[in-house]
């Protein structure tokens, strides 16, 4: 357990942690490449999009093969997408390598696929808690890769941070050997008897009304998410705070999503999900209203970069957790992909509105208020949520797909 552990929050840390620093890049290339901030808002919303699509089909090699083919592959992505990101002199190229190429190499190299692993190697009654060490792996990145990135930008130049960074990304392929699964030694060879095949399991997925409810949340978790991780530096320079306020406080976020996301799984082995879930995106529109009602100087913006990192990533490990607890393990990374699929496309929208509107208007402030509307609803349709295990058979689902 503990080199599962160890191999796949190392490989998070790393995947996660390099992306995101990607707004820092916002307006270096913008400002060189002559670009509007719809134009990379738009590649890095594609990267979102193309991350989820991506992710099913990720997770459904790792399923089939284990995730350390799905991981290899990933890393070499990576580096070509970076490196490609670093090379792109178009607005299409830079979509094609730092939105499509860099978001499959993301579907293979995170949750998805780590998810995946984990609940297949892990004791069900430790598999929230290992999910959130997981989760919490990929916030230390933050809070590890962001200020390197940023020093790397200022030492040496954008194009070339981006290259040392795509050689960075291929150390994730060493760490995968220690994922390595017992049962998949051969191409045909599966460590779980399949009750079901992959028709079937989406079949009761997608008419099971909590699965529902809970892309629905996580559409709202990554439109937030996003938008922050991409536009705040933006936003800050625009009201006349430097890009170190900027750098500290997208480290703060991934500080303290280390302790959130951490306390969140551990919660999990405890307390309902779907009420950690609720109590999660309920105080994300809490906090971000306030941060717009107080006076914006730096301090409010370590405040509000902390008590947002507590809750960043820290609804992954219990929607994940459910959907084991809910539908098993055998098509784990599959469903969990189809789940992150909707989080990406909730991604999609907050990055791309948040350089649409500004264009357009001049300012965040309609992102802004559209995030607080949908913490409100994500916590309202988190709340029904069942987490008991399904049960197959002759009275496997209601007509409709009642809960």
């Amino acid at each position: 357990m503990l080199q599962v552990l160890v191999c796949g929050g190392a490989i998070v840390t790393l995947s996660m942690g390099i992306r995101h620093g990607f707004g820092l890049w916002l307006q270096p290339i913008t400002q060189e490449q002559g670009w509007t901030r719809e134009t990379f808002a738009f590649a890095m919303a594609i990267q979102n999009l193309s991350w989820g699509i991506f992710g099913i089909f990720a997770g459904m090699l790792a399923d089939r093969f284990g995730g350390y083919r799905v991981l290899v592959v990933g890393a070499v992505l990576y580096a070509l997408g970076l490196v490609g990101m670093a090379l792109s002199s178009s607005s299409l190229m830079f979509a094609l390598t730092a939105g499509v190429l860099i978001g499959a190499a993301q579907a293979g190299t995170t949750y998805a696929v780590i998810y995946g692993i984990i609940g297949r190697q892990i004791p069900a009654e430790r598999r929230s808690w290992a999910m959130g060490m997981a989760a919490a792996a990929g916030s230390f990145g933050q809070f590890l890769m962001v200020p390197v990135e940023g020093f790397l930008i200022a030492s040496f130049g954008w194009k070339e941070a981006l290259l040392i960074l795509g050689a960075s990304a291929l150390l994730i392929a060493p760490l995968a050997w220690g994922l390595r699964e017992p049962g998949f030694t051969g191409a045909t060879a599966a460590p779980l008897k399949r009750e079901q095949t992959i028709l079937d399991a989406l079949r009761e997925a997608f008419t099971y009304r909590s699965f529902q409810l809970l892309m629905a949340g996580y559409f709202v978790c990554g439109f937030q998410v996003v938008f922050i991780g991409v536009h705040m530096p933006s936003y800050l320079k625009d009201n006349g705070l430097s890009p170190e306020v900027a750098s500290i406080a997208l480290a703060l976020i991934g500080l303290f999503n280390v302790f959130g996301t951490y306390a969140a799984g551990a919660l999990g082995q405890k307390l309902a999900k779907r009420k950690i879930l609720s109590f999660i995106y309920f105080m994300r529109a809490v906090v971000i209203a306030i941060f717009l009602i107080a006076p914006l100087t730096p301090m409010s913006v370590y405040i509000f970069a902390s008590v947002m990192g507590l809750l960043w990533l820290s609804t992954v490990p219990p929607t994940n957790a459910i959907v084991a607890q809910v539908f098993g393990v055998a098509h784990m990374s599959m469903l969990g992909g189809f789940v992150f699929f909707s989080h990406q496309v909730g991604s999609f929208m907050g990055v791309w509105l948040g350089g649409l509107l500004y264009d357009q208007t001049g300012s965040y402030d309609i992102v802004w208020y559209i995030a607080i509307g949908l913490g409100l609803f994500a916590a309202a349709v988190n709340w029904p949520v069942r987490e008991t295990p399904i049960q197959r058979g002759p009275q496997r689902l209601a007509p409709g797909g009642a809960v």
